[in-house]
């Protein structure tokens, strides 16, 4: 069922500049859908359209088949949530008024608009505590939390998100992505997002819309965009270093992680610890409990520097560790390997509980395909 449609929608500025030109384009009920482009393509001024910040000036757009021409505007922007990258949350209200402002606009009675914000704060594993603070009081991931679960508030059909996540730093924009998609999928929400970052958009969307201006140049899921490029200016814009390209048939981590992690219990001791070390030819390993579940994992260089302190792997592991679950796109994964400088990333199931690893050896294969195949191919017939 199309929750969106846009049918033949141009915007024409008083010089005759056409920012958007004849976009015609269908969004499912719960699709995630991202814009993405060159500066100056159009994708802002097309999503800017939707909720009427932005007038257009020829064609229908089209929300849970009404037009929007029809609407108040005021009225379709309290009915669309709206997320901006400078988040834009009022400094003189505290975290719960900011996410009920727009139930508050729709006169929600008191105690609803409360259950609500107490209610998506726990979707985003933030306590109740945060309620009461001010946004100087919050990180920037915080805070863009904070602005998309007041964009969730009234529960809308449709979130419109303009770059929302460009201003973090790179592992708290992983961290947000990855976060935003589960409670995507969750909520079975519809959302149109912009971005500039093709890695964000292969990363979140379930169909690209790639811009130059003002048109459609391909439309798609991801992996049909990647593996078919229209054009040389789609395969630029992409980049030939995405592994997709060469190598379709791996999608997912559970497809080369390695099934046998060296691993140790909590309780077990430092000495036992190097000793598996040893044997297995590693310098780190992951711990887990008795039933499996991941918990962290300990080095060498910390054993060295703990063991005349600490008896056991318990006392010293690091509990902060990055994992995925097996169904985790490979391309993803190997981009967290890579910008992160990470040496492994353990896979673990639904339960938490340790099921792989993916190791920069493991994918070593596949990074040479992808990367040198064609010319290693080319040099052979040559």
């Amino acid at each position: 069922m199309n929750l969106l449609t846009l049918d033949h929608v141009s915007k024409v500025y008083a010089e005759g500049k056409k920012a958007v030109d004849n976009m015609s384009l269908e969004v499912e009920k719960g699709e995630f859908v991202v814009f993405i482009g060159p500066s100056g393509c159009g994708k802002t001024t097309t999503m800017k359209m939707i909720n009427r910040l932005i007038e257009p000036s020829q064609g229908r757009i089209l929300l849970e088949g009404e037009d929007i021409m029809d609407k108040n505007p005021v009225e379709l922007r309290r009915s669309i949530g709206y997320v901006i990258q400078q988040i834009a949350l009022f400094p003189h209200m505290t975290i719960r008024q900011n996410i009920a402002l727009v139930p508050k606009l729709l006169k929600w009675p008191n105690t609803k608009r409360r259950a609500r914000a107490e209610e998506l704060l726990e979707l985003v594993d933030m306590d109740e505590s945060f309620l009461e603070r001010y946004p100087h009081e919050l990180s920037g991931g915080q805070q863009q939390r904070i602005g998309v679960l007041r964009a969730l508030a009234a529960n809308p059909p449709l979130i419109l998100m303009d770059e929302p996540f460009g201003a973090l730093d790179p592992i708290t924009r992983d961290s947000l992505q990855e976060e935003f998609k589960r409670l995507q999928k969750r909520l079975k929400k519809t959302i149109v997002f912009v971005t500039h970052d093709m890695d964000e958009a292969i990363k979140l969307a379930d169909k690209i819309v790639i811009m130059r201006e003002g048109q459609i140049v391909q439309m798609g899921e991801p992996e049909e965009i990647l593996r078919h490029p229209a054009n040389d200016f789609v395969e630029e814009f992409i980049g030939k270093d995405r592994l997709i390209q060469s190598r379709p048939t791996v999608k997912t981590v559970d497809q080369i992680m390695s099934k046998t992690p060296a691993v140790i219990l909590e309780e077990n001791t430092l000495a036992e610890a190097i000793q598996v070390m040893r044997d297995k030819r590693v310098d780190s390993l992951l711990v887990v409990d008795q039933e499996k579940r991941l918990e962290g994992f300990i080095d060498v260089e910390t054993i060295d520097e703990q063991r005349k302190k600490a008896r056991t792997v318990g006392e010293v592991m690091t509990r902060e560790i990055y994992s995925v679950p097996s169904n985790a796109l490979l391309r993803d994964t190997v981009h967290k390997i890579i910008r992160r400088g990470i040496k492994y990333v353990p896979v673990v199931d639904s339960d938490q509980r340790l099921v792989g690893i993916v190791t920069r050896a493991s994918l070593a294969d596949l990074v040479y395909d992808s990367i040198w195949g064609e010319d290693v191919a080319d040099q052979k017939h040559a």
